[in-house]
């Protein structure tokens, strides 16, 4: 690893603090992501037991927790999604990590990843000791090795996240956590006010045939995108029987695939990047289509067009990044001491409102100041709003519903399904 001077990161993209950033997911899948999506199908394949409690239900290689912290080695060195680390590089007054270094005397080297498949790629190096890894990721790391689990009691912190993102199929194996909860979002459905009429309630909005918006939807670039369209399936078509979008048979994910494939013939554009979203609904290009509350909020602060983001009446599906501990890391005093801090209730309001999205940390709304509605509009503390969100979890062929059934689609033929949507 090329080592970055003290809190300077490696790769930082322009940012504007008026317009907050979901992470850019803009690249294909590389042949490494591929590769370690079928590792990920052949752990889990290789397992006959069902899940425990709320987490995954295959087996994870036998990688032991830390049992206690010692003196910080110095030096921490982070893989995380772009805003998650801030140092004051674009803006003096957005800083979070010159007090965690003053704090704890680990200076901070930072990678910002595009993709969850990079940060996949960057964690194999075993040159990273923690990554901000999404639920697309989290259990291809944890399949690979690349994670170890996450001792609860070496963070305090943890005691104030809220209990629904505890625990669940994304950040944990047979109730052992692998990681600390960051944030949260849902993929809501924006449409034009003024084009679209009448005002959308449901998810067959974007995925009705003969669409009269035709050539002006828009939808997420990448292969867990499957789940929005098995989602949809699931509420509407119950004689499929999904229980959860991603735990998909092969009947349920052709299903999902010919439902992507009538849809593909009237997306306009797909996206990863956000911006690229935002400038397609303020042009007038896009009209209506899956997005991010901050993406809606950004539209609506250029004032070019008017639009609404609604959770429509099957849910959606969502997202709630986890803080992880390499298995290989050089420096884990120092990352347990990270993962705390970022979770802290000072340090977690600082990012999700510079980020734009719900805190982890139950106390963190107590220390919003720019924006003291803030919690309200991402709904941080609406239980029963994140009820109807299905987050983002690597698809396996353990099923992800709790039947403790292992004839699921694993992440890899949705890989190749996602391919195949495109390419028709």
């Amino acid at each position: 690893m090329t080592k970055a001077t003290e809190f300077m990161s490696t790769t930082h993209p322009l940012r504007r603090r008026t317009l907050l950033r979901r992470p850019v997911r803009r690249r294909p899948l590389s042949a490494l992501a591929a590769a370690a999506a079928l590792l990920l199908t052949a752990a889990c394949a290789s397992n006959s037991g069902g899940g425990g409690g709320t987490g995954s239900g295959f087996t994870a290689p036998d990688i032991p927790a830390q049992k206690s912290l010692g003196p910080g080695e110095g030096t921490v060195n982070i893989v995380a999604w772009a805003g998650y680390v801030e140092y004051g590089q674009d803006n003096k007054a957005v800083d979070w990590v010159t007090p965690f270094i003053r704090q704890t005397g680990c200076k901070v080297n930072l990678k910002v990843a595009g993709t969850s498949d990079e940060m996949v790629a960057l964690m194999k190096t075993g040159q990273y000791d923690t990554v901000s890894a999404s639920g697309d990721a989290t259990l291809r790391l944890i399949a690979g090795g690349d994670v170890a689990p996450v001792n609860t009691a070496l963070v305090p912190n943890y005691a104030d996240v809220y209990p629904g993102l505890k625990n669940r199929p994304w950040n944990s194996v047979k109730d052992v956590p692998y990681g600390i909860p960051h944030g949260r979002g849902a993929n809501l459905l924006m449409y034009n006010t003024d084009k679209v009429t009448p005002a959308p309630t449901s998810w067959g909005a974007v995925f009705t045939p003969d669409s009269p918006y035709a050539g002006h939807l828009t939808a997420y670039d990448s292969p867990i995108y499957i789940a929005d369209a098995a989602l949809y399936l699931m509420r509407t078509k119950p004689e499929l029987g999904i229980r959860n979008p991603y735990a998909l048979t092969s009947s349920q994910l052709d299903a999902a695939v010919a439902l992507l494939k009538v849809q593909k013939k009237q997306v306009g554009s797909y996206w990863s990047d956000y911006t690229k979203e935002q400038a397609a609904f303020d042009s007038g290009d896009a009209l209506i289509g899956t997005t991010w509350e901050v993406i809606q909020r950004a539209v609506a602060a250029e004032g070019r067009v008017r639009t609404q983001a609604i959770l429509p009446v099957e849910g959606s599906t969502g997202w709630s990044d986890t803080w992880m501990v390499s298995s290989h890391a050089q420096h884990p005093n120092c990352a347990y001491a990270w993962m705390d801090y970022i979770v802290s209730p000072s340090a977690n309001a600082q990012v999700a409102e510079y980020f734009g999205e719900a805190p982890a940390n139950s106390k963190a709304c107590a220390q919003i100041t720019d924006n003291p509605g803030f919690c309200a509009d991402y709904h941080a503390t609406d239980e029963n709003w994140w009820k109807e969100v299905y987050y983002w979890t690597t698809p396996t062929a353990q099923c992800a519903d709790g039947s403790g059934r292992d004839d699921c689609t694993a992440y890899a033929q949705w890989v190749t399904a996602w391919n195949g949507i495109k390419s028709s």
